[in-house]
């Protein structure tokens, strides 16, 4: 069958990078030689306890044996769900030293989701604690296996996994033969392999599967490194979920690639946040805009000591300027973002040599390498016009959805551009401004209105905690503005009094809410960010009853 002409480009790209890429060390080698050369150096620190290099390197190991032990194949794949915390990294280089694929699953997942993400990658184990949240994974694993899917191991971790030699057991104890060292360091992936997937809601509907290999994370870490000149004596906090993108390169691969500790929380909170920021020295802070903004709100802030931190690198949805103004007014510390999806990497990035206008409201410079155009609705290239979708084609994209010919399908051009599903803007100096997610327009009576723009002007309000904008059906103008809120401790506030307020400070009139629904907090998605999925169906229903 011939090929498109941009296959056969993007396949000649590839050869070239796996080429280039023989030489390049996998993270798993990364750790051993830190094992080596700085064996009690902490790899990792937090509320599960610390994590030297050399145990790093010993847990993943042993736990790599065990996993080859149970007779799985190089290549099948293996869901982690884990909460936060060291033991989840080990679990992933475990899998990468056994040549097994991860099927990263966020600690937020629900059961259906679980259920998909299982189903999608044809996971043959599960890596768990026996529960989570509300969950018996348990009782869930045995109902996944009996429904026909090809789980058939269980890896119960009963405590965190990178501090204890016997915290593993398994439901099956039948075993394979125990790998010997050779046999183990021959089945080690290596950087342009398959190594994990993740989740995403990506350009269309229900959760997908994304390709990850390791050698566009550090390409990533390299820009990373320039942007916010970091080096090993930076201390890094992530506190992103571990499977995805954001949380992949800020906690499993650059503090790793630097040789620098990484502190971890199991489960995110403002207040232990801000402490372990003060006991650890942290220095570079790794957030979604929702967390930022909980911890500008925590009335712990006042009384922490955050003199060490100098960045935080944040995204994951549009940042706010003036929250972001305040942080940086309140922690001396610079806000540093990537432009990208986990899907395309990054398209731009503010750096530290940036003025604050230029890293507050944009989303930075354009990275040359990743070649970045504009599309329309229907495909064409409006580059020249300054406004369309931002599609890429690059080092640090990856290579399409796992077994979803359909959704590759929506996420590519034509011609091959990988698409982001956001409106931005490009000025001619390169920079690009996003305007926001397609899926965030609000469309009344045929206007276009940016539901980040006008959860911005919300934020304002000094009741206002959290925001989030979303469509509310209406049969004459289509659609309206509604707006969900969580309120700051003890404070009020009715839609009256919200665009008083939006009307003194000048805010354009089509971004005033129409509806104003007040929640004691706003439902978060795996990733950390507001789930505005939840919040779109919530309207719906509350649209109809009304």
């Amino acid at each position: 069958m011939e090929r498109p002409g941009w296959f056969r480009r993007a396949a000649g790209e590839r050869l070239a990078r796996v080429t280039a890429s023989r030489r390049m060390l996998s993270l798993a080698d990364r750790i051993d030689a830190l094992a080596r050369t700085r064996p009690d150096a902490h790899a990792f620190l937090g509320d599960a306890g610390a994590l030297s290099w050399r145990e790093y390197a010993a847990h993943s190991e042993r736990f790599a044996a065990h996993l080859a032990s149970l007779g799985l194949a190089p290549g099948e794949r293996v869901a982690v769900l884990l909460p936060d915390g060291p033991g989840v990294h080990v679990a992933f280089v475990a899998c990468e030293k056994a040549g097994l694929v991860v099927m990263g699953i966020g600690p937020r997942a629900g059961r259906e989701e679980i259920r998909q993400l299982v189903a999608k990658s044809g996971a043959v184990a599960l890596v768990s604690r026996a529960a989570s949240r509300e969950l018996d994974l348990r009782a869930l694993f045995v109902e996944l296996s009996a429904s026909g899917l090809p789980l058939r191991q269980h890896i119960v971790v009963e405590r965190q996994l990178a501090l204890d030699e016997a915290c593993y057991s398994d439901d099956d104890p039948a075993r394979a033969t125990q790998p010997d060292s050779a046999e183990l360091a021959a089945r080690r992936l290596g950087a342009e392999d398959l190594f994990l997937l993740n989740s995403t809601s990506g350009t269309t509907g229900l959760p997908k599967c994304v390709t990850h290999h390791q050698a566009r994370w550090f390409h990533f870490h390299e820009l990373a490194v320039e942007s916010g000149e970091l080096t090993p004596a930076d201390v890094f906090m992530s506190v992103l979920p571990a499977p995805f993108g954001f949380g992949l390169w800020t906690a499993h691969f650059t503090p790793t690639a630097l040789g620098a500790p990484c502190v971890l929380l199991e489960k995110f909170s403002p207040e232990a946040t801000l402490a372990a920021i003060e006991r650890e020295r942290v220095t570079i802070l790794a957030a979604v805009s929702t967390q930022f903004i909980m911890l500008l709100n925590s009335p712990a802030l006042e009384r922490t000591d955050l003199s060490s931190l100098r960045v935080l690198y944040t995204g994951g949805e549009a940042v706010p300027y003036e929250r972001a103004l305040e942080w940086e007014e309140r922690t001396s510390s610079l806000v540093l973002q990537f432009y990208g999806s986990n899907e395309t990497g990054a398209l731009s990035r503010t750096t530290t040599r940036d003025s604050q206008q230029q890293r507050l409201t944009t989303a930075g410079r354009v990275i040359d390498s990743m070649r970045v155009r504009l599309f329309d609705d229907a495909g064409h290239d409006v580059t020249a016009s300054g406004h369309g979708i931002p599609a890429c084609r690059g080092a640090l994209t990856c290579r399409g959805y796992y077994d979803d010919g359909a959704a590759n399908a929506k996420l590519y051009t034509r011609e091959g551009w990988m698409l982001t599903g956001d409106i931005a803007r490009l000025d001619a100096d390169g920079t690009l401004s996003v305007v926001g997610r397609t899926a965030d327009f609000i469309i009344r009576g045929g206007k276009n209105i940016s539901g980040p723009a006008v959860e911005d002007a919300v934020a304002s309000h000094s009741a206002v905690a959290l925001a989030a904008a979303v469509a509310w059906p209406d049969a004459v103008y289509g659609e309206r503005v509604c707006c969900y809120v969580e309120l700051r401790a003890g404070a009020s506030l009715t839609l009256e009094q919200l665009t008083k307020h939006l009307e003194a400070r000048g805010t354009t009139r089509e971004w005033w809410p129409e509806r104003l629904v007040v929640l004691e907090q706003l439902p978060r998605a795996s990733g950390g960010k507001v789930a505005k999925g939840e919040l779109r169906a919530d309207a719906r229903r509350r649209a109809a009853e009304a």
